[in-house]
């Protein structure tokens, strides 16, 4: 029997246009009024979640539970499994932040090299500059809440000494990827995910499977009991934290290639489907 359902948020319960559908949401509300605990596993900072899933969330609107009482998710994993948030008791159950030894000579290093920087910080989306932050806004819509704009990234978190869940830096010319590469050699406690326009870089502790695995222990809950849904490189780990393994149709091959089913894309209500047919 599955008792908790781990679901990804971009590109398998958002479609095309990063948009939850109403069967989307009501397939995900079905599964938790059967008593499953519903679980957003998302490389999206906490307060980026969204909107339609984080309406009415403590982190929010500062109030009562509200939300939780409706039984949809009390936790959520968030940025790539840096962190396990308890919404309901404001409380991490997991996290794994960027080494502090890193962080400086990281963004010393990075300085003047055709980046754009955002960090993930205290659940929030950091943007250095006010293009990248307008863009970051564009590109979120109504889920940009958790969207700041600061005007130099590496003076702003050693003035504040914060603790950083994740990295982004966004290639601004042709050879910038590469150049991020040579910098990361020298970081073996970094791990990078690329994708064409930009890379994600987190503590090697980080991942969604080692966050998963975590909540599960917290909740005493088996790894057979566990059923997830993805489509991209950084759901492997989670997939190896699971029972029930279902890949998008949209998925990565080697996503696919470790899945139990494959459901249709995103853009045709895939992950809806799978939990109507597989799950529920």
């Amino acid at each position: 029997m599955i008792k908790l359902l781990a679901v990804d948020m971009d590109g398998t319960c958002l479609d095309g246009r990063s948009r939850i559908t109403d069967r989307t949401l009501l397939a995900l509300r079905e599964a938790a009024a059967k008593g499953m605990i519903l679980v957003p596993t998302t490389g999206r900072n906490l307060e980026c979640i969204p909107h339609r899933l984080a309406e009415g969330t403590l982190h929010r609107t500062g109030t009562s539970d509200d939300y939780a009482n409706r039984g949809l998710f009390r936790y959520v994993i968030s940025s790539n499994g840096a962190r396990v948030t308890d919404i309901r008791k404001k409380k991490e159950i997991f996290r794994a932040s960027v080494p502090a030894e890193e962080v400086q000579p990281l963004l010393q290093q990075c300085r003047g090299r055709s980046f754009g920087i955002a960090s993930h910080v205290r659940h929030r989306y950091l943007l250095q500059g006010r293009l990248l932050t307008m863009a970051g806004r564009m590109i979120y819509g109504r889920d940009a809440g958790g969207v700041y704009c600061v005007r130099n990234m590496e003076e702003f978190i050693l003035r504040n000494s914060c603790e950083v869940e994740e990295f982004q830096f966004y290639f601004l010319t042709p050879g910038a990827k590469k150049k991020l590469q040579a910098v990361l050699d020298v970081h073996p406690a970094l791990h990078a995910a690329y994708t064409g326009i930009y890379a994600e870089v987190y503590a090697k502790e980080a991942s969604k499977g080692k966050a998963l695995a975590a909540l599960a222990g917290h909740l005493g809950i088996q790894r057979e009991e566990i059923a997830c849904i993805g489509d991209g490189e950084n759901d492997l780990s989670m997939f190896a934290s699971s029972g029930l393994k279902i890949a998008m149709g949209n998925a990565v091959d080697r996503l696919k290639i470790q899945a139990d089913y494959i459901a249709e894309t995103n853009r045709n209500d895939g992950a809806a489907k799978a939990i109507e047919q597989y799950i529920l």
